[in-house]
C-alpha cells in the first residue's frame, strides 16, 4: 500500500482507510477510468492495470513520474525552499515546455493550492488560490516507490466508456466519476455538471451494465442522491457509506454526509 502523491477533490483515501473490505482481493486486471489521485490503485498495487482520465495534464504527470521520479524529486526539493505566495502565483501562471518541469509544477501546485482542487479557467489556465499547506517535497525514495508501482500500469488519456468497454471477465473495474449532484440533497453541482453531465451519468450506467454481462467485477462510487439511486435501482448491491465532507471552505458546510457505493459482487469480492 502507498499513499497517493496527489490530493484530489473527491479523492478516496477515506474509502480505503475505513471501507477497504469492499475491495475485492482476487482479480485479473485493475481498470480505473477516472483516475484522480488513484487512492484505490495505490492501495491495491495490482500487477496489471489500465489507468485513465480525461485530464491530459494529470496523465502526463503520472507518465513523467513513472519515467523520472528522481528528477521530479530534486525539483520539488528546490520548490520547498522557494515556496511563498509570490513563487506560488508565478508558478501558477507559468507554462513549462519540458515534461519534468511540467510534472513538478503540477505536483507543487497540487500540494500547495487550496484543498488540492484542480480547476482551470476558460483559457485552460490553473486558477486555484494558494492554500495553507507548506509541505512541498516528499521523503527520499517515496516517488521512486510510486514510479515502481506505475511500472505495472498502462496510462491513457481517454473517455471513460472506452476504458470500461475493455473490462473482461474477472477484471476489477473501479469507477469514481465527478458527481453531478450534491450528496443527500436535490441540488446539481454546476461546476461538475460542466465536466460530467447527467447524460454522461446515464452513459456510464449503460457501460457498467455491459461490463457486468462480460463478467467484470465492478465497484462504483457516486453521490447518495435519489436520482443516482433510481438510475441504478435494478443493479448491484447498494451501500450508504458515512464520511465527512472536507471540500467546503467554511466549517459550516463540513458536515457528515453519505456516499453511495455500488458493487456487483458481495463483500470480500465474492460474485453474486
Amino acid at each position: 500500500m502507498l499513499e497517493p502523491f496527489l490530493k484530489w477533490a473527491g479523492g478516496k483515501r477515506w474509502l480505503i482507510h475505513h471501507y477497504a473490505d469492499f475491495v475485492p482481493r482476487r482479480f485479473n486486471r485493475y481498470l480505473e477510468p477516472f483516475l484522480g489521485s488513484g487512492a484505490v490503485f495505490f492501495y491495491l498495487l495490482p500487477h496489471k492495470a489500465i489507468l485513465s482520465d480525461s485530464n491530459v495534464e494529470l496523465i502526463d504527470t503520472y507518465r513523467t513520474l513513472k519515467e523520472a521520479p528522481q528528477k521530479i524529486h530534486k525539483r520539488l526539493k528546490i520548490f520547498q525552499v522557494l515556496h511563498c505566495p509570490s513563487f506560488y502565483y508565478m508558478m501558477r501562471t507559468s507554462v513549462p515546455n519540458d515534461p519534468i518541469k511540467r510534472a513538478a509544477r503540477f505536483i507543487y501546485l497540487n500540494r500547495t493550492c487550496f484543498n488540492g482542487l484542480y480547476r482551470v479557467n476558460r483559457q485552460g489556465m490553473f486558477n486555484v488560490p494558494m492554500g495553507s499547506k507548506t509541505s512541498v517535497e516528499f521523503p527520499q525514495g517515496y516517488l521512486s516507490a510510486v514510479s515502481k508501482a506505475l511500472c505495472h500500469a498502462v496510462l491513457r488519456v481517454s473517455d471513460f466508456e472506452d476504458i470500461i468497454n475493455q473490462a473482461k471477465s474477472d477484471d476489477f473495474l473501479y469507477v469514481d466519476p465527478p458527481y453531478s449532484v450534491m450528496h443527500n440533497t436535490n441540488n446539481f453541482i454546476k461546476y461538475n455538471a460542466n465536466l460530467f453531465s447527467w447524460d454522461d451519468q446515464v452513459r456510464l450506467a449503460s457501460a457498467i451494465r455491459r461490463a457486468t454481462k462480460r463478467g467484470a467485477l465492478i465497484m462504483l462510487s457516486n453521490a447518495d442522491h435519489r436520482y443516482i439511486r433510481k438510475l441504478y435501482r435494478d443493479f448491484g448491491n447498494h451501500y450508504h457509506l458515512k464520511r465527512l465532507s472536507m471540500l467546503a471552505s467554511s466549517s459550516e458546510f463540513r458536515a457528515k454526509t453519505t456516499e453511495l457505493l455500488i458493487t456487483n459482487y458481495g463483500l470480500r469480492g465474492n460474485k453474486v
